[in-house]
């Protein structure tokens, strides 16, 4: 029996890696075939929290499969039905930007654009410190998007930093099953912990 193929891209938001890479792991574990996707930036940008060349080796590593980081790459995945599902997470605002607006000039905007004219599910796990500010009407443009679902999403420290929200991330294999069969996860906005 034909695995379900899943592509997990990760964009900039390199403090969240920590949760995105065992949330992968548990994916493979349930008997996905995961494809990883990293963005320019994530895929050659060390930070303060890891080499860049690491988190692509590690990636590799649980997936099987070579890290798609580039337009030229990422742009088959519609027209060969590469994927059965994309997850983006965590999805930046920049990129929350150029999916709301159709721009896809980075390797995750393209693997986006390419596999949504398949009419395939597309999740989108946020984080993003401008989410109630100016990322709110992207989010809101993608929810009546077609094929477009997310994960359940907070915000992460209200006090400190009141417009930023993140997804989540233990609840993206759940929300993948809901994306599969074309349905929204709900509640989408968590209260907090």
């Amino acid at each position: 029996m034909k695995k379900t193929r899943l592509g997990f891209a990760l964009t900039g938001s390199f403090c969240t890696f920590d949760k995105a890479i065992p949330v992968i792991e548990t994916l493979v574990g349930e008997g996905y075939d995961i494809v990883p996707i990293m963005s320019e930036y994530s895929y050659t940008t060390d930070t303060r929290f890891g080499k860049a060349a690491d988190f692509a080796m590690r990636l590799e590593m649980i997936c099987d499969h070579a890290v798609i980081h580039t337009i030229a790459e990422a742009e088959p995945i519609g027209p060969e039905k590469l994927l059965d599902l994309l997850v983006i997470a965590p999805c930046t605002g920049n990129t929350l930007g150029k999916l709301a607006v159709g721009i896809a000039d980075t390797s995750v905007t393209m693997a986006a654009k390419s596999h949504l004219r398949n009419q395939s599910p597309l999740l989108i796990g946020i984080s993003s410190n401008d989410a109630l500010g100016n990322s709110s009407k992207n989010i809101g443009s993608l929810f009546n998007y077609k094929n477009v679902y997310f994960v359940p999403m907070r915000q992460d420290a209200p006090h400190a930093k009141p417009r930023s929200m993140v997804a989540d991330f233990s609840k993206i294999p759940e929300a993948v099953k809901h994306a599969l069969t074309g349905t929204q996860m709900q509640p989408v906005y968590l209260p907090q912990e």
